[in-house]
């Protein structure tokens, strides 16, 4: 196909997606009607969620368990209610969506019970703790016609969407492998649980941090109030996060997959050691085979990641002399070329004598948080609605479950959630919730 009839085609797909509704709201919304917003978790990553779902809507409800966090929002939103039980905030009757901002053990609870009061969530990467809460969340989101996007804003940025059109224009042929990385941990990885530090601070609600996890008691820094957990450094621990295959594989795998059209992985095997018991390990490279597309040269296709200071091999990427692979990125190894793209940024065709007469046009799409908040008022889709976030977590999360096997080659059957030839292995695919603290539909 002509290079300007696969870019047409591809732009007339995403414009169309973002005009055409994909539900019908409850409530009629005129061209100036204002949503009413609510926010779960307003501090870090919150904070921003919040402030771009806010432009030109209301903000009625705020709720964090840190008390200092939740009083620093609260003076800019200053008509809004403060909660730090989002079960309590669930009450309030004029909310119309929510942001889910919290550690990622969180994520399914709030959005799952926000869900099924018909609520709208824009909930945070991954979107779930397990590969059976993503299921579940997309299959509620589809019952309850509700608009829903996952926080991996580069979904909608010019250096994404550019990407997508030159995999899919054939730039580099079709593609053979690709490979992906980052720089985290930058948290702790590898360690051992700490000793507790006595009761947590006055500010903190350490029984409404834990949520759904097992109870353990508070530990850290009382002066500092920055500890192994709270508010940050809680994405190595098993329980609360998925380590940095979790946190950024949701960001760059995402190219990876969108741009090939992959479906679920069929097969998945870790090279690096496994987790303690408490924390993901320091380090992990994660192998995935997928079933091969039109945009991929084989029956099947290979994707690798890398993490805590592990990289794909130099020679894959013929950069120029004295330059060398972001801390962050993804690679395409195809027919007639390499594209590099650092995270979030501008994509790249090497080597670059090969491409010297290729201009790359910039592809621009509308802003991630604005696509929800449109798809609220009954128009558009927003490009990373759970049915694609939700497969695309799904493939992430099962890489942190073969993190725990090394060395083993897992097969996957997405239709059923099951590995099938590793039966121990299952038993990661979810968790039980904690007593007293159990959600409808994610119980099991």
């Amino acid at each position: 196909m002509p290079r300007s009839a696969t870019r047409q085609t591809f732009l007339k797909a995403s414009a169309a997606s973002l005009v055409a509704p994909y539900f019908v709201p409850a409530r009629a919304f005129g061209a100036n009607d204002r949503l009413n917003v609510a926010a779960v978790g307003v501090g870090g990553k919150g904070r921003s969620d919040i402030a771009n779902a806010a432009r030109g809507q209301n903000v009625v409800a705020i709720c964090d368990v840190d008390e200092r966090t939740l009083a620093k929002a609260a003076k800019t939103y200053a008509g809004a209610k403060t909660y730090h039980d989002w079960r309590v905030m669930l009450e309030q009757k004029n909310i119309d969506a929510i942001t889910v901002s919290t550690p990622d053990h969180m994520h399914a609870p709030v959005a799952v019970s926000a869900m099924q009061l018909g609520k709208h969530v824009y909930v945070q990467k991954p979107v779930a703790h397990t590969i059976y809460e993503t299921r579940q969340m997309r299959k509620l989101a589809t019952e309850q016609k509700v608009a829903t996007q996952m926080g991996n804003q580069h979904h909608s940025g010019t250096g994404y969407l550019t990407l997508v059109e030159l995999i899919r224009s054939g730039a580099i042929g079709k593609v053979k492998e690709a490979h992906t990385w980052s720089d985290r941990p930058i948290w702790p990885q590898g360690i051992e649980r700490p000793k507790p530090t006595g009761k947590a601070p006055d500010y903190l609600h350490w029984d409404l941090w834990l949520g759904v996890a097992k109870k353990r008691p508070y530990a850290g820094n009382r002066k500092r109030g920055r500890g192994p957990y709270h508010p940050f450094n809680w994405r190595g621990w098993l329980d609360f996060g998925v380590g940095a295959l979790g946190d950024m594989g949701c960001h760059i795998i995402d190219p990876v997959v969108w741009s090939c059209e992959l479906a679920p992985a069929l097969r998945v095997w870790s090279d690096g050691p496994a987790p303690n018991g408490e924390t993901f390990p320091k380090w992990g490279i994660i192998h995935y085979e997928f079933a091969g597309t039109q945009y991929t040269a084989g029956d099947t296709m290979q994707v690798t990641w890398y993490d805590g200071g592990k990289r794909p091999p130099s020679e894959l990427a013929p950069l120029p002399a004295g330059k060398s692979l972001p801390s962050n990125g993804s690679l395409f190894v195809g027919e007639k070329g390499v594209l590099l793209c650092p995270h979030g940024g501008r994509p790249m065709l090497l080597p670059h004598e090969n491409f010297s007469d290729r201009k790359i046009d910039p592809v621009k799409g509308k802003g991630h948080t604005a696509q929800w908040i449109d798809a609220c008022k009954g128009t558009g889709t927003p490009t990373s609605n759970f049915d694609y976030s939700g497969p695309l977590t799904e493939t992430v999360l099962l890489g942190t479950i073969a993190i725990r096997f090394p060395g083993q080659k897992l097969q996957w059957d997405s239709s059923s959630l099951t590995v099938t030839n590793v039966k121990e292995a299952n038993q990661f695919v979810h968790h039980g919730y904690r007593r007293g603290w159990e959600v409808k539909g994610l119980s099991r």
